[in-house]
């Protein structure tokens, strides 16, 4: 049995997806994900007897530049994640987000697991609160309004709508790739579609390394929107999003890893 009571500032962690919908439906939005069965982390009923317990959330610092909300949930392995935020500055990831867990204990054991690596750099973790969070969303959400939807919402509805609205050139972007994925595993991953390697584009970060990104260049739209049907479907043990792409965006990602 596990508590069911609120939290003190406003409300159960579950429904934190369904709060923060609430506010970013008026420009940006993302979905939180109910908690998984990490039971050996659950709060029993009594600790917190007489008080409502705190809000669960953990701030991160140092997070790598090209880092996903994957990452993030693989890093935490084992506990319940509803939701997690990175924090931007003028359209630019800070390396900071914000975790927020299943059952406050979580936040402890969170803790834990400061200072150690994400890839190449460590992390830095800090208990936060319900105020800090929300207002790192609302930041996110004020500059979501004034420009493109933010890289971090694999769950969002706006990003959703976007897709289903975009205009097809032929290209598609790839995220979330394995970090050693190769052009034959994306041919694979596109099996039934005419493609061969010369139209398969591995980008790189301003390190040199894989970024887990890729542009794919198929004969035509009616291609591109067909293979929009694998968006969301794994690669080995990643799940990869599509996004409609243009050869602008493509060249400017290719410069970038130059």
């Amino acid at each position: 049995m596990f508590y069911r009571g609120s939290y003190a500032d406003g409300g159960d962690g579950r429904e934190m997806g369904a709060k923060r919908q609430r506010i970013v439906d008026q420009g940006s939005s993302y979905y939180g994900t109910s908690p998984g069965a990490g039971f050996m982390y659950n709060t029993s009923p009594y600790a917190y007897v007489g008080q409502p317990p705190p809000f669960p959330v953990v701030r991160l610092r140092g997070l790598p530049f090209d880092c996903m909300e994957t990452d993030v949930a693989e890093f935490f392995h084992g506990l319940d994640i509803v939701d997690i935020l990175f924090v931007h500055k003028s359209d630019k990831f800070t390396g900071e987000g914000f975790c927020v867990l299943g059952y406050p204990l979580q936040v402890d054991f969170a803790l834990q697991r400061n200072r150690q690596n994400l890839g190449r750099r460590y992390v830095e973790i800090f208990r936060s609160n319900r105020q800090e969070y929300y207002k790192a969303v609302a930041n996110e959400v004020f500059d979501a309004r004034g420009g493109s939807p933010r890289r971090t919402a694999p769950r969002s509805k706006l990003n959703d709508e976007v897709k289903d609205f975009a205009e097809h050139t032929g290209i598609l972007r790839l995220r979330g790739l394995p970090y050693s994925a190769g052009k034959d595993d994306i041919l694979d991953f596109f099996k039934g579609f005419i493609l061969s390697e010369d139209v398969i584009h591995l980008t790189l970060n301003s390190e040199g390394r894989p970024s887990g990104e890729a542009f794919v260049e198929f004969a035509n739209e009616q291609d591109s929107k067909a293979a929009m049907s694998k968006d969301r479907m794994t690669l080995g043990s990643r799940y990869i999003e599509l996004f409609p792409s243009s050869q602008e965006e493509l060249d400017e990602a290719i410069g970038r890893g130059r």
